[in-house]
């Protein structure tokens, strides 16, 4: 069998007028993560570190910030699209994520996210983690100005790499 890791990181600023959506779950907060889609930087994160894995083009290729048919998309949509791409060649193993905040907390939210990205990524919530760490108050997470992600996943190649380079 042959395993191959991908690494993801995004990051949003946090602003007033817009919903705060991570692991496809909407949060109750003053403010949401900037950006043409939903902003979900935890779920873009995990879309990046599959794309890597697999040795795709990244999230704003697939993407664009310039296109009206990716303004305001929910992205979950984009990972399911993504997970799709990877199909038949490639299995998802597992997933790790850590969410990079000061506020708000979100372990309530946890068990939800876990879910939609397992449920998304069409394998078991036992191989989905998703931790929340603060940046003890330094740089832009730390003054609470905006949330990032990192994610790295496993996925097994359901073909050899020779075969799929042909």
């Amino acid at each position: 069998m042959s395993y191959r890791v991908g690494l993801g990181y995004d990051i949003h600023r946090l602003v007033e007028g817009r919903d705060l959506v991570l692991g496809g779950v909407k949060i109750e907060y003053e403010k949401g993560l900037l950006g043409h889609s939903d902003g979900d930087a935890l779920v873009h994160a995990v879309c990046d570190a599959l794309l890597g894995a697999c040795a795709f083009t990244d999230i704003g290729e697939l993407f664009p910030d310039t296109s009206p048919q990716t303004e305001g998309m929910y992205s979950l949509d984009m990972l399911e699209e993504i997970v799709s791409k990877l199909s038949p060649k490639y299995r998802v193993v597992n997933i790790d994520v850590n969410c990079i905040c000061e506020r708000p907390r979100l372990a309530a939210y946890r068990n939800k996210m876990v879910a939609n990205i397992a449920q998304t990524c069409k394998i078991d919530t036992s191989l989905v983690s998703v931790k929340f760490r603060t940046n003890e108050g330094l740089g832009e997470t730390g003054a609470g100005e905006a949330i990032a992600a990192q994610a790295v996943v496993l996925v097994e190649v359901q073909t050899s790499d020779k075969e799929y380079a042909s």
